[in-house]
């Protein structure tokens, strides 16, 4: 007997920040999925599993991974395993960061990746991973067609006001606005909310993305009207390691009390929020079942 073809299919991988998850999908409208999966707690110890289309945990093991890259070779490494059963024609990548230019899905070429690692500064700690997907494919599968989207794009038409910050303009302030984050959540929020609410959903409604990252979303008409994610994703509400919003002039003050620039960032988007406040851990579920009076001071000032 033969060998059965291989069925073509669209690899979708989301790098966030302490994640992977990913999807294999049929070459079909709408997208069908073969397998979805996802490694967490990278930098931790962690776990990778797989799931395949009915359900099924496919694969399943406790993981130690130092980063993103090495993550992603484990997804790799299984994938090649599955080669003869599907053949990867297509990969779409969640990227945290499409600056001003790019707000859509962006077929990526050289020029494209230049620019995008030229925005890592605006999200030092969510870009390189985003990147980190694209790179290590193209070294693995030289010519495959990669496509970005990216989080930024829904929020790309916020009223003009909402997008400024009051800072006098001048060429060296020219990036600094609010960009907003989760943009694919919100953009597929928006997408299916009138299935559930109706009409309702093109007034004014407020939607939450909750996770080790959060932020919350203004919509009307179910465009982005306001976000509380600005520059960059350490902004807005209080997250699993971030401070959320905070007066400026406190990074300020710790420069003058002789932090370095380093140790006041380590301090804001890994050491604060949740874990900061509770001084235990940056997992809600913990917190929730924790007595420790500081673990309900963190929920308080989460929900706060």
């Amino acid at each position: 007997m033969g060998r059965t073809a291989s069925v073509p299919v669209l690899l979708i991988i989301n790098s966030g920040s302490s994640s992977l998850k990913f999807s294999v999908n049929k070459l079909k409208a709408p997208l069908e999925f073969q397998f979805r999966g996802s490694i967490t707690a990278i930098g931790e110890t962690g776990r990778l599993q797989i799931h395949d289309s009915n359900g099924r945990v496919v694969r399943e093991q406790v993981v130690s991974v130092s980063g993103h890259e090495q993550a992603l070779q484990l997804l790799f490494d299984w994938l090649a395993k599955e080669a003869d059963t599907f053949e990867i024609v297509a990969a779409g990548h969640r990227v945290v960061h499409g600056g001003t230019r790019f707000h859509g899905p962006t077929l990526v070429n050289d020029e494209v990746l230049a620019e995008l690692h030229s925005l890592t500064a605006l999200a030092p700690n969510h870009q390189p991973p985003s990147l980190a997907g694209i790179t290590t494919l193209q070294d693995l599968q030289p010519g495959l067609m990669q496509v970005a989207c990216f989080d930024t794009a829904f929020h790309h038409n916020l009223p003009e006001v909402e997008q400024r910050f009051a800072l006098p303009a001048r060429p060296e302030l020219e990036a600094v606005r609010r960009y907003g984050f989760h943009g694919l959540s919100y953009e597929y929020i928006a997408k299916v909310l009138p299935e559930y609410v109706g009409p309702t959903a093109r007034g004014r409604i407020i939607v939450a993305h909750l996770g080790h990252g959060a932020s919350l979303c203004a919509m009307r008409e179910c465009r982005s009207v306001a976000t509380t994610m600005t520059l960059t994703p350490l902004d807005g509400i209080p997250m699993g390691t971030r401070c959320g919003s905070i007066d400026p002039a406190v990074v300020l003050y710790l420069l003058q009390q002789g932090m370095s620039a380093e140790s006041i960032s380590d301090l804001l988007y890994f050491e604060s929020g949740l874990l900061g406040v509770s001084g235990l851990t940056d997992d809600m579920a913990e917190l929730l079942e924790s007595e420790m009076p500081s673990a309900a001071e963190a929920i308080k000032q989460f929900v706060h």
